[in-house]
């Protein structure tokens, strides 16, 4: 852990002091499809739950998301 690009002391919703820097796999779903993204590195407030993500986060939650797969598939056929 520690690979983030930024650094987060407390929880900009609730304001605990107690945010964690986590690496897990993450779970959602798009239109009723759920996908996994592994070992992906976030920051979670265990009292509100807020979740942090960092660009590098985000671009790996788009690589794995159904949400994206439509429009990568038109960048690689122009």
């Amino acid at each position: 852990m520690g690979e983030t690009t930024f650094k987060v002391g407390s929880c900009p919703t609730c304001g605990s002091k107690r945010i964690k820097l986590l690496r897990r796999n993450w779970k959602d779903s798009f239109k009723g499809k759920p996908y996994t993204v592994p070992d992906l590195e976030f920051y979670e407030c265990p009292n509100c739950g807020e979740r942090l993500y960092d660009r590098e986060a985000m671009r790996k939650i788009e690589r794995y998301s159904p949400a994206y797969s439509k429009s990568r598939a038109q960048k690689t056929s122009a």
